[in-house]
């Protein structure tokens, strides 16, 4: 085995709700293979962000931060994220209903999604073992050395930007259109915000503005990564890459139900971008190998490496789709889950223990089919 080369080596984990858990299997292989792995830069975005922000703050090991990592999913349940008791969601479903139609009538809007995350609030401040709030684990290790800077994704409601919370050494902002970086000290917020799915999850406030899931602006998932100085990229995907037959094959007859349209909105939001920005970055290296050193403007060329499932999840939600709460269960049917052969809006929201713990099984597993590649991407310095 070479040499680990994990200088300039960064970690990008998007979107995709509870999907998230399937980038925890993946990380626990790498984990089992390289436990003392060093990794600089770790981005997060939505969901990821909780897997990042842990990642980030602990104390131990790689090893023990995936073991961490991997308890705090495998013993998550929907309560844990958002209120699911029958009476929670009819008041909510109520109160959205007065808001649509009262007209505009009766001041600022009284819904802030249609789940109560509180829970959420309350299980992210213990397990990332915050201090009023604050991620102290990522300052203690950026004084330690063990790690240059952490950047979190979110979308700004108040001003339709996309905005990175970083936090680091030496770190400059930036700002592109549409898209910009604040340097900042991280929060439970912070994560919240990140994975706050629109209108399912009621917006965040920080610093006087509201915010939700970073992945609705962020139009290039790798950018935050290259910002902060990566110079290699594991890239995490939880979308599964279908083969142009299954592509073409519907996965339900007749008029769309509601749950179709909004899996294809959230696909589209979470899941597309990042192999978009994958295809631009391997352009730009190939440009960038045919230039000569004094003629490519301070641009570098950046190795990728892009992991993704095996299977299909959204289908695999299908499968477990049963152990949802009953009243929560309900709702879900009601928007047409049970009409399509690949829910992938529910895979979103589907925080029960069985089908997360088979995300992080298969991250596992696809991680080991593909360890003498990701071994190989880490051992080679050119």
């Amino acid at each position: 085995m070479g040499q680990i080369q994990s200088d300039g080596l960064g970690l990008v984990m998007g979107g995709g709700g509870a999907r998230a858990a399937y980038q925890v299997g993946f990380l626990r292989s790498l984990a089992r293979r390289f436990p003392e792995l060093r990794v600089p830069y770790i981005t997060g975005v939505s969901a990821g962000a909780i897997n990042a922000a842990l990642l980030a703050s602990h104390h131990g090991s790689f090893l023990q931060a995936t073991d961490e990592l991997t308890q705090l999913w495998s013993r998550l349940t929907i309560e844990d994220v958002f209120r699911v008791d029958g009476s929670a969601l009819l008041a909510n479903g109520m109160r959205w209903v007065r808001q649509l139609i009262s007209g505009g009538f009766g001041g600022p809007p009284r819904v802030r999604g249609l789940m109560d995350t509180a829970p959420l609030r309350t299980y992210l401040t213990e397990v990332l073992h915050a201090v009023g709030g604050e991620l102290t684990g990522i300052g203690a290790n950026l004084q330690a050395g063990r790690l240059k800077a952490v950047a979190i994704s979110t979308s700004s409601y108040s001003t339709g930007q996309s905005v990175t919370w970083v936090q680091g050494q030496d770190i400059l902002e930036w700002e592109r259109p549409q898209r910009r970086a604040r340097k900042t000290t991280l929060t439970v917020e912070h994560v919240m915000a990140s994975a706050a799915l629109p209108l399912v999850f009621p917006a965040v406030r920080i610093d006087n503005a509201w915010y939700g899931d970073g992945g609705v602006r962020l139009t290039a998932p790798l950018s935050p990564a290259l910002h902060l100085g990566a110079t290699r990229i594991i890239a995490i995907s939880t979308r599964y890459a279908r083969s142009t037959a299954e592509a073409d094959e519907p996965t339900i007859y007749g008029y769309p139900p509601p749950a179709q349209v909004v899996g294809v909105l959230m696909n589209s939001i979470f899941l597309d971008l990042l192999d978009h920005d994958a295809l631009r970055l391997e352009r730009l290296n190939q440009l960038i190998d045919q230039l000569p050193a004094e003629r490519r403007m301070g641009l570098r060329r950046v190795k990728l490496l892009v992991l993704r499932p095996s299977v299909d999840l959204g289908k695999l939600a299908h499968i477990h789709e049963q152990s949802l709460p009953r009243a929560f269960r309900f709702l879900t049917r009601g928007l047409g889950t049970k009409q399509t052969r690949s829910p992938d809006f529910l895979s979103l929201v589907l925080f029960q223990p069985e089908y997360l713990n088979s995300l992080v099984e298969m991250g596992e597993a696809d991680g080991v089919a593909r360890a003498e590649e990701v071994a190989a991407f880490l051992e080679d310095d050119t």
